[in-house]
């Protein structure tokens, strides 16, 4: 029988279910009818109005912003669920075997995750979640795979449960191929007289377990990773624990502080493993349900020589968000592999950099692109003190990319370099083969991936296999892709350690509050005409993205925000339309064909103030680092991809000069970002698409239906833009005849290609299509005349080559580059 309802309770629960439900419809959320039904039907507890959370028997979790303990129920929930949809004031969370998993490798057990929900929910937890808690947790976390001395193990806690689980694990026919010492018989007649104890551990080592303490080993790395100022920070914080609490400095201090309070030693037990095996366990270890956490005791090993001299500078200062993140890392003492979520802008970097100097081992840090390596070196010499050196054979911090490829420190040092270096299959450099050799055959401590959810694309994969790390961690502010090769990451990495909160980070001013906008822009009839007639995809991505309407509102935006003194970024995912733009409207271009040194200098100027906007392609979209930058036009991008549009809006995030840092930030706004979208095109469904991880993380857009004809009413003073019929036109007719020209000239190609490949077989040269044919711009047009170009033949060996060349008299396209 169903326990009696208190009058009122029908009333008040269906109340918060219809209130959530539109909020959550205002928010696109997934809420449904049937989850509010669900939820109407939930019995309160008398005190419900002093509790935070509604669990619902679906797994979906509600918390409520406005509770006092809302703080504490957050770090909870982000811990133990995954952020679904975070709006102003109801969050959702679900419970999922992935962040259960990641509870339990912060040592979250099924009882305190149970005691604590039913502490926090207004309502009584259904029996069906506490199952489901009971069913991951039960064997989540229960072994681990530790590093020690250069040697693996495979280990569990000294108990009769741990003890069984091993016995399970190390007896498997495929794990005991991979164990260093294989199970013996058991000796018959036992010693007379021998206690229990002693019988137990006589027999664990007749199966080739070895056993520890595990909190000895704790104790130890705590000490080990004490930061510069900890100790006196330990001294001061009973008198200023609020002041340790906003600048994160004292994190060790008080990690060893609760093991001495709250733990007693503890045994544990493991076999061990042949390192080259260790992806046959993992895998086998997993499909017996029973995955494996790693952990590196960084403080015994002496296989890796440690970085000398390498400390945070005494100006450094974490924020407390990011002292919660290194906490679960480092919270039992060793280095943990994980993934930490922190939104553009939150200093990742600094994260980053404080995980590597508490490890102090010799770390590879993977990033995006070359402009990231650079930065990631300024930030370890500007974080730290690390030994830089005044020339390349002392320096403790060496580059590898393309451009620079510092010599490397044969002991301790920090590698910065990129996923494409290191996945790199063709032919290399002398030079660069030495380097790669080099590094793949040494073991390091740290393995850091920037940018982390790249790395399950099947070319970025091979990073992991060749490196030799003990630790693994990776850092994103998306932890998002459109596949669904995300969970992955689970076992290529690691759980998910933290993920903040971005609204909460906007609201304490440690990020800029900005004001995101959609653009809409009509297509011209012209334009419109023959988006409609067309049946090619790239003709209606040029002809949306053109459009007169979006050129205007782009100027208009230009001008309002040059004439504030902002620092803007224009982004095209269309690197022709980018140029045009860029030229059309006098600013500097950065796209994947720009030098590097040309990179840097643009940036370097924009990052002065010596100019103002900067026009961008999809290479600016990770990776860079602009902080002046404050409004943000987006012209062009990658369909529907939510992880852009995060990523874009974070270039903008850090904080400003007028953040405010007193709770007082979401006042008022200091940033941009406008999305320029034309009407009634399949742009406006992408755009939708890819609005939806802002808008979960609490991000709203305004639309603006009318600004287009403010636009167009500007454009008509002074020196008209685009505001007759015959410009608008000309437009239509360059695009139209781009997109000709690319059709034409793709079928060309394909057809040369087949000729040029059965003449190359015909020869003795295998490779002669390769020595004889030259890819131009251009289609079959082109080469007869019709394109206003002539050819001439000469002679080249066996074959003649047709060399076109361009009539000087030609008009110029708009999209010539």
């Amino acid at each position: 029988m169903p326990p009696r309802k208190r009058k009122g309770e029908d009333t008040y629960a269906h109340g918060i279910a219809t209130t959530m439900g539109t909020q959550m419809k205002s928010h696109t959320t997934l809420l449904n009818r049937h989850v509010a039904k669900k939820l109407s039907s939930l019995t309160l507890k008398p005190d419900h109005s002093t509790r935070p959370l509604w669990v619902l028997p679906t797994g979906s979790i509600l918390l409520d912003t406005s509770s006092p303990i809302y703080a504490t129920a957050y770090d909870f929930l982000v811990t133990i669920s995954e952020p679904q949809s975070r709006p102003t004031y109801i969050h959702e969370y679900l419970l999922t075997p992935y962040s259960l998993y990641a509870a339990s490798a912060v040592n979250f057990t099924e009882k305190g995750i149970i005691t604590t929900l039913e502490r926090f929910s207004k309502t009584v937890v259904p029996d069906n979640v506490k199952d489901f808690i009971k069913k991951c947790t039960s064997r989540y976390g229960k072994v681990k795979l530790v590093l020690r001395n250069g040697r693996l193990y495979v280990e569990a806690l000294n108990t009769k449960e741990g003890v069984g689980i091993l016995r399970g694990l190390g007896g498997n026919k495929e794990i005991m191929a991979c164990r260093v010492i294989v199970r013996n018989d058991l000796k018959e007649g036992e010693k007379e007289g021998e206690d229990d104890r002693e019988k137990e551990k006589n027999e664990l080592e007749e199966e080739g377990f070895i056993e520890g303490y595990v909190d000895e080993e704790i104790k130890g790395n705590l000490n080990a990773i004490k930061g510069i100022g900890d100790e006196e920070e330990e001294e001061e914080e009973s008198d200023s624990d609020d002041s340790s609490d906003e600048e994160g400095g004292g994190h060790t201090a008080r990690l060893l502080k609760n093991l001495d309070q709250t733990r007693n030693k503890t045994s544990s037990v493991s076999f061990e493993i042949q390192p080259s095996m260790v992806s046959t366990v993992k895998k086998t270890a997993a499909n017996l349900n029973y995955p494996l956490m790693e952990e590196y005791d960084f403080r015994t090993d002496d296989t890796i020589l440690s970085i000398p001299n390498y400390h945070l500078r005494p100006t450094t200062r974490i924020r407390r968000y990011q002292e919660k993140s290194l906490s679960k890392m480092f919270g039992n003492g060793r280095a943990r592999s994980g993934i930490i979520v922190l939104p553009c802008g939150a200093g990742k970097t600094l994260t980053g950099v404080t995980a590597s100097q508490t490890i102090g081992k010799s770390a590879v840090v993977l990033c995006t692109n070359a402009v990231s390596v650079e930065q990631w070196k300024q930030q370890f010499e500007k974080w730290t003190t690390i030994n830089s050196g005044s020339n390349k054979d002392t320096g403790r911090i060496a580059r590898f990319t393309s451009d620079h490829q510092d010599k490397m420190h044969p002991d301790g040092c920090v590698l910065v370099t990129t996923y494409t270096m290191m996945t790199f299959s063709g032919k290399r450099t002398p030079q660069s083969q030495a380097f790669m050799e080099k590094l793949v055959q040494r073991d390091w401590g740290l393995l850091m991936m920037d940018e982390v959810h790249v790395v399950p694309a099947n070319t970025f994969r091979r990073v992991i296999a060749n490196v030799k790390a003990h630790t693994r961690l990776g850092l994103t502010a998306t932890l998002v892709r459109e596949d669904d090769l995300i969970a992955d990451l689970n076992f290529l990495i690691g759980p998910k350690l933290y993920e903040a909160n971005w609204m909460d980070l906007t609201k304490a001013g440690f990020l800029a509050n900005v004001q995101c906008l959609e653009v809409w822009c009509p297509m011209t009839p012209e334009f419109m005409r023959e988006y409609l007639r067309s049946d090619r995809m790239r003709q209606q991505q040029l002809l949306y993205i053109m459009n007169p309407k979006k050129m205007q509102v782009v100027k208009f935006l230009l001008n309002k925000h040059q004439s504030r003194g902002d620092q803007i970024i224009v982004f095209s995912d269309d690197v022709r339309a980018l140029v045009y733009y860029g030229r059309r409207f006098d600013g500097q271009i950065i796209h994947g064909g720009t030098p590097e040194f040309e990179r840097q200098a643009v940036l370097r100027l924009f990052r002065e103030g010596s100019i103002n906007t900067l026009f961008i392609s999809k290479v600016g979209d990770t990776s860079i680092d602009l902080p002046e930058a404050n409004v943000i036009i987006q012209i062009a991008s990658h369909f529907g991809s939510r992880r852009q549009e995060a990523q874009r809006l974070g270039r903008i995030l850090r904080p400003k000069e007028s953040t405010a840092q007193d709770g007082t930030n979401t006042d008022s706004f200091n940033a941009f970002f406008y999305t320029c979208v034309s009407k009634d095109t399949s742009e406006m469904y992408y755009c939708t698409k890819r609005q939806q991880y802002l808008i979960d993380q609490g991000y709203t857009f305004k639309v603006l239906t009318s600004l287009h004809e403010r636009a167009a009413e500007w454009c008509k003073k002074g020196k008209p833009f685009l505001s007759t019929k015959k410009e608008q036109v000309e437009v239509l007719r360059d695009v139209l005849e781009e997109t000709a020209l690319a059709g034409d000239a793709q079928k060309a190609e394909s057809e040369e290609m087949k000729f040029l490949r059965q003449e190359g077989k015909k020869g003795e040269n295998r490779n002669l299509e390769v020595d004889f044919f030259e890819k131009r711009s251009g289609g079959l047009s082109s080469v007869s005349g019709g394109g206003a170009k002539s050819y001439e033949e000469r002679s080249a060996g066996k074959g003649n080559k047709l060399i076109k060349s361009r009539n000087k008299n030609k008009k110029q396209n708009i999209f010539d580059l």
